[in-house]
């Protein structure tokens, strides 16, 4: 059957509302889009009889549509963190009589070597590199969909998908999209980033900086507590010259401009920032087009200005047109894995 078609006859068949609101847990708000959810299972092609690793279990209804997508020759196994929402799923999965899925406590950035091997896998939380682990644990022919980043700062993510050949993950596409960075705990406060926040202020309203030239910077953050402060107090702003910010367009450029001083940061509830910071200037444009900095003349506004005039001569670039890559992450026994790197 058509991997659309099979995602919409198992959607007619799964109560969504028994997961995401359930009466006895009531909503949770670790949960994604179900028109996301339905995206990357048509991706994931899945077929009956597979057997199918999940990880971020959430309300439990991406697992429930595995369910219904590899049948009763099939199983899922749904990995997450966060006890609270795995005990929740195997609840309802349990009360509509469903057996082929089984919730786990588990980081799923190692994988579930006691259910290997796996014909696909599929995230719903961004880790912070495709794991060898998981690369092993899929059968020679299998798919992988996941969230990566393609920048060692938050928010800096496309979906991909990757064919496992001989071992080997190969990148077959890449999407618009990104979910929660994967974390080794649950995680309540799901404004935040969970991973590379370099400094973060709760006074008088959060905010946070992340800058992908951490390495460089003191024990005491300096270089990024400068620069959130920078663009909070008394910062110049101005508005874009150009059209609406392609978002997704946008960040996908700035990442692949390979810019170690590359910035992200939330200023404000609800908009991100990119840019560029140094440990004495900073300048960032947010998602509704207000550019900041921390003075007109500032070497960073300067550098901003024409990372946007570079993206727009090139025309706003989508995510899929870019080449993807996977550059191995070395570790002391071999490979730890591999990161997700674009190019044009």
């Amino acid at each position: 059957m058509n991997p659309l078609n099979a995602v919409a006859l198992a959607a007619e068949s799964v109560p969504e509302r028994q997961y995401t609101h359930h009466e006895g847990r009531g909503p949770t708000p670790h949960r994604s889009n179900p028109v996301v959810i339905h995206r990357e299972l048509t991706t994931l092609d899945v077929r009956p009889g597979h057997e199918v690793a999940e990880f971020g279990t959430g309300s439990g209804l991406s697992g429930a549509l595995l369910a219904e997508l590899v049948g009763p020759t099939g199983s899922v196994t749904s990995l997450d963190v966060d006890d609270f929402l795995v005990r929740w799923a195997n609840l309802i999965h349990r009360e509509r009589g469903i057996d082929n899925v089984r919730c786990h406590t588990a980081d799923g950035t190692a994988g579930f070597a006691a259910r290997a091997p796996y014909h696909r896998m599929v995230a719903w939380c961004t880790p912070p590199l495709l794991p060898r682990a998981c690369v092993d644990q899929v059968v020679d022919g299998g798919l992988i969909v996941a969230p990566l980043p393609i920048a060692a700062v938050p928010n800096m993510t496309v979906v991909a998908k990757i064919r496992v050949s001989g071992g080997n993950p190969v990148v077959e596409a890449v999407f618009t999209g990104g979910y929660i960075e994967a974390t080794s705990s649950p995680k309540t406060d799901l404004d935040l980033p969970g991973r590379w926040v370099d400094w973060e202020v709760r006074v008088p309203a959060p905010s946070w900086i992340s800058i992908a030239w951490r390495q460089e910077d003191d024990p005491l953050h300096t270089g990024a507590r400068t620069a959130l402060e920078r663009l909070l107090k008394d910062a110049h702003t101005e508005p874009y010259g150009g059209a609406d910010v392609d978002w997704p367009a946008w960040r996908t450029f700035a990442a692949t401009l390979g810019d170690h001083r590359l910035t992200t940061a939330g200023l404000s509830p609800d908009l991100w920032a990119i840019g560029h910071t140094t440990a004495t200037t900073a300048a960032v444009i947010q998602q509704d087009g207000t550019i900041l900095a921390d003075r007109s003349d500032s070497p960073s506004l300067a550098v901003l200005r024409g990372w946007l005039q570079q993206w727009e001569a090139v025309g706003r670039p989508a995510p899929e047109s870019y080449t993807p890559a996977l550059v191995c992450a070395g570790g002391d026994e071999g490979p730890a894995g591999w990161d997700l790197r674009l190019s044009r």
